[in-house]
């Protein structure tokens, strides 16, 4: 990490802004952290890094629809901003279909929507981890010791460091706890959507 350029850094801050729960700002809305993710599109032309952030927001956004639906919350309102990415209209269309008609591009959405149908976040939460780091295994495919690997590397550090803090019924606890105060309070980031 220190043998990094300054640029480098900057770019491995900015997905980490974007990705990472624990860099999550709670002031920080829906529009401010879409726009803050068109800017980083918009100015980083690495595919692998441009695939990785935008496959990681892709998930949360479908996270965070399913989240929302299964609290009962309504739609969103169109033109209100929820989510990130070119599946946001397709989810607003769909909203009452049970994987927002997303199972043929996104496999496991199906798996996803019965979890929590059963009230399983544990089952839910283990699901999410399994995509994302089959989603990373795919994604650093000929990256061994370039800049690529080392962002693939700390998100996979960063997935097994979340993970191995989990205890089965106390992380549910806390879950359930940290869910609650957040939408108190907080109705931004996504409705609360994880990983």
């Amino acid at each position: 990490m220190g043998l990094l350029e300054a640029s480098d850094r900057h770019t491995l801050e900015q997905i980490a802004n974007l990705i990472a729960w624990p860099s999550q700002p709670l002031e920080r809305t829906d529009a401010a952290f879409i726009s803050e993710a068109h800017r980083f599109l918009a100015s980083n032309r690495n595919p692998t890094l441009r695939s990785l952030v935008t496959q990681r927001l892709d998930m949360r956004t479908i996270v965070a629809a399913f989240r929302r639906r299964h609290r009962g919350e309504a739609q969103p309102a169109t033109g209100e901003p929820w989510g990130f990415g070119e599946w946001v209209g397709l989810i607003e269309r769909n909203w009452s279909a049970p994987t927002f008609k997303l199972e043929v591009i996104f496999p496991w959405v199906r798996q996803a929507h019965d979890l929590l149908e059963k009230d399983d976040l544990i089952g839910f939460e283990k699901m999410q981890f399994s995509v994302v780091w089959a989603m990373l295994n795919w994604l650093g495919t000929g990256h061994e010791f370039d800049f690529e690997a080392l962002i693939i590397y700390l998100a996979r550090w960063s997935l097994v460091s979340r993970w191995s803090c989990y205890k089965g019924d106390a992380a549910v606890a806390r879950f359930r706890e940290l869910v609650g105060a957040g939408l108190e309070s907080h109705s931004d980031l996504f409705a609360g959507a994880s990983q």
